[in-house]
């Protein structure tokens, strides 16, 4: 059946976590479970080699497993992840750097269980905490594609190393039994066979919970608020329930739209991972899949913004302004650092594709900044992220391209004080004028986003297991020794 309704996390949950916690830091010297060898099942046609390609696009490998112009699947896609890089590995069926040595069952295993063939753990940044709900079936069509439908790159990629105690990959094996429910999917008898297919596709394959769902101390998914929206570095994946501060005042024909072409005029436009979704997955699936997911998401339970939605859906805010006509004379041809306010930046960076009241350009390829969700929002990581690192997106035949503004392109670098500037002008121009932007937020997303209490922590790990050693051996000694002044009897 369909994902149980969100549960509230109890003191139980936090006890749990904790435990968790201390398994992992002890588990490093475990070792990895042997993988179970069993031979590939049979069924090597094209119309099987087919079906698991298309399983494999709705599933999104390729966003993670190829690099941009690089070999399909090859791997070396750096996931910046809150606790450090994770380079993802080769899948192609080469038997030198790829996974051409691996059984079926072995395939499975790392698919649904996070487990290699050599027993090593992955890192859930992989989503098989959501690919364990795939059924059988479509595990062996995988399989089969890209044993059979993918060409082998013997190319060695890199070696995610992570600081300790994350470099610990046993420790996975705690946090699995905490927070790894490895159960298929089941149909909702209750639902319709679209609103069923719309949760296999969005839960098991599209994963949309990885990254639209808020994590807790741990990094796994907090089921309390599903969908309702989470950090993702410096991007925010939005709220995706039915709730207005959501989807909730979104059409189908709006989010079909979306997810199709990356833009959904007057609601909002895709950008940084969930652009790199729609180019490589979400745009290539059926009409009547497309369809299906949103049926199925306007079932979820509603749950507001955990920032508040005062004023209707973050679409609705806004109208066209300018501030032109008052910058004119301001300031004389030669005279220096006139760019100071948000209002001259925005008319020098921006409005010669936004337009100077914020319209955008007559085909929306360069978006309205009003009645658009990354303005009005009550969270502005998405404006921010926007200036910083850009949009490009090919989807439906269209290409939008927005260049960065970080000083990694070829357009002027803007200091973390004028994209404070700039977005603050835009909020209170078009969007949500109640939300403020700092230099120091601009800086946070400069370096990948706010940082989880489990990242802050990891310096501090280490002593404190030299502390809690020394403590053990201190009372070691303590008992030792009244055992020995202890006279015989």
């Amino acid at each position: 059946m369909m994902p149980s309704p969100p549960l509230p996390v109890s003191a139980t949950a936090f006890a749990k976590s904790a435990v968790a916690l201390l398994l992992g830091i002890l588990a490093w010297a475990a070792p990895g479970a042997a993988a179970s060898q069993t031979a590939p099942g049979p069924g090597t046609d094209a119309a099987l080699i087919e079906r698991g390609r298309y399983l494999a696009i709705a599933a999104d490998c390729t966003a993670c497993h190829t690099v941009k112009g690089g070999k399909p699947f090859a791997g070396g896609y750096s996931v910046e992840s809150p606790l450090g890089t994770i380079y993802a590995t080769n899948i192609t069926p080469s038997k030198t750097a790829g996974i051409g040595n691996y059984t079926e069952r072995q395939f499975a295993r790392a698919l649904r269980e996070g487990i290699r063939a050599d027993g090593a753990h992955l890192y859930p940044a992989m989503p098989y905490t959501a690919y364990t709900l795939m059924t059988d079936e479509d595990v062996h069509a995988l399989y089969v594609y890209f044993m059979h439908g993918v060409e082998p790159v013997d190319a060695e990629v890199a070696k995610t190393e992570l600081p300790f105690p994350f470099n610990v990959r046993a420790s996975m094996a705690a946090w699995n039994l905490l927070f790894l429910d490895n159960e298929r999917f089941r149909p909702d008898p209750a639902a319709s066979e679209q609103v069923n297919r719309g949760a296999y596709l969005a839960n098991a394959l599209a994963h949309c919970g990885t990254c639209h769902t808020p994590r807790n101390a741990l990094m796994a998914e907090r089921a309390d608020r599903f969908l309702s929206g989470a950090q993702l570095g410096a991007w925010y994946a939005p709220n995706i329930t039915p709730d207005a501060s959501g989807i909730g005042r979104w059409s189908d024909a709006d989010l079909v739209r979306y997810l199709r072409t990356g833009h959904a005029q007057g609601k909002g436009q895709a950008a940084g991972p969930m652009a790199e979704a729609v180019e490589n997955s979400f745009q290539h699936l059926r009409p009547e899949d497309l369809q299906a997911m949103v049926a199925y998401l306007h079932t979820v339970p509603p749950v507001a913004d955990a920032g508040g939605q005062a004023a209707g859906p973050a679409f609705s805010r806004g109208r066209p302004a300018s501030s032109e006509a008052e910058l004119r004379g301001s300031f004389g041809p030669n005279e220096r650092d006139s760019l100071k306010t948000g209002a001259a930046l925005y008319s020098a960076h921006c409005a010669s594709c936004h337009q100077p009241d914020g319209s955008g350009s007559a085909n929306q390829r360069y978006p309205s900044l009003f009645h658009n969700t990354a303005t009005g929002s009550p969270n502005p990581s998405n404006l921010v992220a926007v200036i910083l690192y850009g949009v490009e997106r090919e989807a439906s035949g269209q290409y939008a391209l927005m260049p960065r503004f970080d000083g990694k392109s070829y357009v002027s670098a803007l200091s973390d004080e004028q994209i404070a500037a700039i977005s603050n002008y835009v909020l209170a121009q078009y969007g949500n004028g109640d939300v403020k932007v700092s230099s120091r937020d601009v800086s946070t997303a400069r370096h990948g986003g706010p940082r989880p209490l489990l990242a802050k922590v990891q310096p501090f790990i280490v002593w404190g297991m030299i502390a809690a050693l020394l403590v053990i051996a201190a009372l070691a000694a303590v008992v030792l020794s009244r055992r020995r002044r202890r006279p015989a009897a």
